[in-house]
């Protein structure tokens, strides 16, 4: 297989990390992500990694907690993550780095560009965590920000789900699934696969977005070498 991308950005949800048990990380899932992140990385990918936080924590417990504190600790969870996923990354013999969008130095590096973009071009993996590192905001949009700021050519979201569907395929198993689809038909139909945020961000710096499944973590070397294993989201 030959890469169609040479610098991706990898969303990975939190749930990904948790496995059959459902909440916390599970390490052999971890290392069976991190294990197509080597393979990618020796055929010439450089990666970058998003993480999200779902699998500790999913925004407020009830309608009453203040929903900035409430996010705060959304990010903390993503530093959880993200240190989780540097670990199984140096375990199958990756240099790592992790950069936090709230300054936390003593676990992480802050996040810096310029930083970022230079681990990169020296082979290294990088970590974000924190998502934007303000309130109010996705990891996804985290996600669609980092991939603009470090010149990824594509972003992958890797879910529990094989790609984007007219509705949920899990209530709906006449559900259509999309192999191509538009940031406008995003966001003109509210299809729930990414925040509209960061719909929004995506279509107006021309990102590509591919959502594909990671039950099969082999997916994420499929994707980035261009193969049909989920949907891709574009200005068409």
């Amino acid at each position: 297989m030959d890469l169609k991308y040479k610098r991706i950005l990898l969303k990975l949800s939190g749930e990904s990390l948790a496995g059959e048990q459902g909440h916390g990380i599970d390490f052999d899932t971890v290392l069976a992500i991190c294990k197509p992140i080597k393979k990618l990385h020796d055929m010439g990918c450089e990666v970058a990694i998003v993480v999200g936080g779902g699998n500790f924590w999913r925004g407020r417990s009830s309608g009453d907690m203040d929903r900035t504190r409430a996010d705060h600790m959304g990010m903390l969870a993503t530093v959880i993550n993200a240190l989780g996923v540097a670990d199984g990354l140096e375990q199958v013999g990756l240099t790592v780095r992790v950069q936090t969008a709230l300054a936390m130095q003593e676990v992480a590096e802050p996040y810096i560009r310029n930083r970022a973009v230079r681990h990169l071009e020296k082979g290294r993996v990088v970590v974000f965590g924190c998502g934007t590192g303000n309130p109010f905001f996705s990891t996804d949009t985290g996600a669609a920000l980092r991939g603009a700021e470090i010149d990824a050519d594509v972003i992958l979201k890797a879910t529990m789900v094989d790609g984007v569907y007219d509705s949920d395929p899990k209530k709906n198993p006449n559900a259509k699934r999309f192999d191509r689809i538009t940031y406008m038909d995003i966001l003109n139909q509210n299809l729930q696969v990414m925040d509209m945020t960061a719909a929004s961000f995506c279509k107006d710096r021309g990102i590509p977005f591919l959502v594909f499944s990671i039950e099969d973590p082999e997916n994420i070397v499929r994707a980035a070498c261009g193969e049909d294993v989920g949907t891709v989201i574009s200005n068409g």
